[in-house]
């Protein structure tokens, strides 16, 4: 077995959303796999504080992090400024950062429901193509969009995010097939109900939890790191011939009938 084709070593990968739940734990996968993580998320004092717990967590690793709005354009290309300066080139890209108001349809403000497609997917959008160049200058490269369940099937999570995510996976396919012959895979993961901050609020609902679990086959609900591993699997060498896909990890969820 070539066991390069399951390291990341020498690539350099940048996830946004990075410094909590799933983004967070991306980070730590692709940094365990070897690769060089390049952390941009909103929050500048959580931000420095997990991008420090993985400095630990990797001593002798240096782990770059850079505090930006990707729902804010000009600020999208603050980030791919940033990367150029490092010089380190660009190998991965994890789109990840994302955002939610859950309302009825007809409730949505203007600046809520816009604010929700900036962030979720015109961040991915842009970024990809700033990226391009970066990516494209390697044999092979890849693009990996945090979509949602709730981008394939109607859940409760409100028909904005539903639109956007759903979006995403349509982006995510198309890119794969422009990209292609450039080098540079386009695949997209689709969590359910993922144990995050984001999350922990309607989780603590009794009711609500059991009727998640209810419609769960595996009965429980995802952590962070569960993702990160199919997010970090879409990016190794021994994926080298999957692009244009969107992986559920759901427990199930996506196949439950009656």
């Amino acid at each position: 077995m070539d066991a390069h084709r399951w390291r990341l070593d020498g690539q350099v990968a940048l996830v946004t959303g990075a410094s909590l739940g799933i983004g967070r734990a991306a980070c730590a996968e692709l940094l365990g796999l070897g690769a060089e993580v390049l952390m941009v998320a909103r929050d500048p004092g959580q931000l420095a504080a997990s991008a420090a717990e993985l400095q630990d967590d990797f001593p002798g690793r240096e782990v770059r992090f850079l505090a930006a709005d990707v729902a804010d354009p000009e600020q999208r290309r603050e980030v791919l400024d940033w990367v150029e300066d490092l010089g380190d080139g660009l190998n991965i890209l994890v789109n990840n950062a994302g955002a939610n108001v859950n309302r009825a349809a007809i409730d949505y403000a203007d600046g809520e429901w816009r604010g929700v497609f900036e962030t979720t997917l015109f961040s991915a959008f842009e970024l990809s193509r700033f990226a391009f160049p970066l990516l494209s200058r390697h044999a092979v490269s890849s693009v990996v969009n945090v979509g949602s369940v709730s981008g394939l099937t109607a859940v409760r999570t409100g028909a904005v995010y539903g639109m956007a995510k759903a979006a995403l996976h349509q982006l995510t396919r198309n890119l794969a097939c422009e990209w292609a012959e450039d080098g540079v895979r386009v695949n997209a993961v689709a969590p359910w109900y993922i144990r995050t901050r984001r999350t922990s609020d309607a989780l603590a609902q009794p009711e609500y939890y059991d009727e998640v679990i209810a419609r769960t086959p595996m009965r429980r609900i995802g952590e962070p790191e569960e993702v990160a591993g199919a997010i970090a699997w879409l990016c190794l060498p021994a994926a080298s011939y999957v692009t244009g896909e969107c992986i559920a990890v759901d427990g199930g969820f996506l196949r439950y009938g009656f």
